[in-house]
């Protein structure tokens, strides 16, 4: 007597992902692993690879040609990252409107053979805002920081509402250019009917510009690992602001604990990193995110990190 056999056919064969991630130094990221994390949590079979131009020692110029072998091999999405974002729009067969306006993309899909790019980092801020932040006074932000993911927040707080934004950086062509940027694009006006006012400055000019702003946004690296301490002076915080770190390494920067002690309401910098992993992974699956989960995560993967006393030696990214 025969023996029942299972036959597996193209109907029954569970939809697979496999995503990958270019940039230089990502070994260490912990979006792989969130995004894992999630997909087996909805028991998908979901593979995220990181793709290390250090380890392949390629430019971030060969972006294009490994997106093309990513399509050839099957892949369904990457997330792009430094010195990557800018390079790659040149090797995309269509750009979503916001990553056209920003400059920048970090996720690239995979759609019937084409490359298609978006900006999670835009959106992943958004999300995290509203969801640390609801109905944060918007009527004059700082933020410092004009360079990496200073663009995608930049904009995000124009579109969540500010009034003023201050962009602060070391760099004065950098700020410039990015102001220059955002009031190139094409913009809405307020709620008032108000254009918002957008600027640069110096460091120098930092402190008076925070004594009489509702808001304050580290989008620079100081607070990092590998950039300690404060990316202002202290005494230049006050209670009456809200403050962001988008720095997540580590969870709670100098910035954040300075803030948090002088009763200021908070958004630390894994609620973009959050946001940005669910984001990219509902636009690969088309399914919704349960960001809870991915949250407590997220936070187990940097607790264990701190706990080791591994930290890692390269910058952030995606």
């Amino acid at each position: 007597m025969f023996k029942e056999q299972h036959v597996i056919t193209a109907s029954s064969r569970q939809k697979t992902y496999l995503m990958g991630l270019i940039g230089e130094g990502v070994r260490p990221s912990l979006t792989p692993p969130m995004h894992e994390a999630e997909g087996a949590a909805q028991s998908l079979v979901y593979v995220y690879r990181p793709v290390d131009l250090l380890e392949l020692g390629l430019p971030g110029s060969a972006v294009g040609e490994l997106l093309r072998a990513g399509v050839r091999l099957g892949f369904d999405a990457f997330n792009v990252t430094h010195p990557c974002k800018q390079l790659v729009l040149d090797s995309l067969d269509a750009v979503d409107p916001v990553a056209a306006r920003l400059g920048a993309v970090n996720t690239v899909v995979v759609r019937d053979g084409k490359l298609i790019g978006h900006n999670t980092d835009r959106s992943g801020f958004v999300s995290g805002f509203r969801a640390a932040l609801p109905g944060a006074d918007m009527t004059h932000v700082v933020q410092l920081g004009a360079g990496g993911a200073g663009s995608a927040v930049a904009d995000a707080l124009l579109g969540l509402g500010a009034g003023r934004l201050s962009i602060v950086d070391p760099d004065a062509a950098r700020a410039e250019a990015l102001v220059a940027q955002l009031l190139g694009a094409a913009r809405e006006p307020g709620a008032d009917g108000a254009v918002p006012r957008i600027e640069a400055a110096p460091p120098s000019e930092a402190p008076g510009l925070v004594a009489g702003a509702s808001g304050l946004v580290n989008a620079s690296p100081i607070g990092m690992f590998t950039h300690p301490g404060l990316p202002l002076p202290a005494g230049a915080l006050h209670g009456g602001l809200w403050v962001s770190d988008v720095v997540y390494r580590p969870a709670h920067t100098v910035l954040i604990e300075a803030a948090q002690a002088l009763g200021c309401r908070i958004m630390e910098g894994g609620h973009m990193a959050v946001g940005q992993a669910a984001d990219t992974f509902e636009m690969v699956t088309s399914l919704p995110a349960d960001r809870a989960r991915m949250r407590a995560h997220f936070d187990a993967l940097v607790e264990a990190e701190t706990r080791s006393g591994e930290v890692p030696t390269t910058p952030q990214e995606a």
